[in-house]
């Protein structure tokens, strides 16, 4: 069956304006056009209630791309749903520009691009741009405390880089740990259509992770600090 742009949109209970909106962003793939008019098929219609689905799960339209265009596994979607609902709080608040993240945090933008070039993110990329959320004006604005009390900005720009190196190290034993111990047997012994147990499992363990390693990360500072006030 064939659809003009309003039959389709109908068909799928969306608008017109939501149907074009998904083919600027990749998510539907062109119609054929004959003259003026554009005709569209039940491959678009399909398209468009599987996005409906996977919106319903929580996946913002980046990560239902990736699905749709076969990057991730489709046992894999809920597990990509999990990981965009963690991130999604983040991209969400994040809506300040560099300027109105510099006026907030009292932090030229120039020193926060100047922190960005070194490869150390301070924001998100929403819709290709980079936005700031409220709790980086106060990291932002931390980092310029530690500044007023005169350490060096070349030394914490490289404790920062050493700090992300690490971190992205850990990062990725983290998950390689997470893919080999919880993921891949839950596939093998029950299977895990959609991957709605995986993403279960990810969404306890995400929280212990990151409570575990920040605690410990200060329990060891201050063990050295300690230690550096033995005579």
């Amino acid at each position: 069956m064939r659809y003009r742009v309003e039959q389709l949109a109908a068909s799928c209970d969306v608008s017109v304006d939501t149907v074009r909106f998904y083919q600027s962003r990749g998510l539907l793939p062109q119609p054929e056009r004959e003259g003026r008019v554009a005709w569209y098929d039940e491959e678009h219609a399909d398209r468009i209630r599987r996005i409906h689905e996977l919106q319903t799960k929580g996946l913002t339209l980046a990560a239902i791309g990736r699905v749709l265009d076969g990057e991730v596994d489709a046992d894999d979607a809920d597990l990509a749903a999990a990981v965009s609902v963690a991130r999604g709080d983040d991209d969400q608040a994040a809506t300040l520009t560099l300027d109105e993240l510099a006026t907030a945090s009292g932090v030229p933008a120039s020193l926060i691009q100047a922190v960005e070039r070194e490869g150390i993110a301070v924001g998100w990329r929403v819709d290709g741009e980079v936005r700031y959320s409220i709790a980086d004006v106060e990291v932002v604005r931390t980092a310029l405390r530690l500044l007023e009390f005169g350490l060096p900005v070349g030394e914490l720009l490289s404790l920062a880089r050493d700090a992300d190196a690490a971190l992205r190290t850990l990062a990725v034993r983290a998950v390689d740990l997470f893919d080999a111990h919880v993921r891949e047997p839950i596939r093998d012994t029950v299977g895990d259509p959609g991957g709605a147990r995986t993403a279960e499992a990810f969404e306890a363990l995400l929280p212990a992770v990151t409570a575990l390693i920040a605690n410990h990360f200060r329990r060891v500072v201050l063990e050295e600090a300690e230690r550096r006030l033995e005579p």
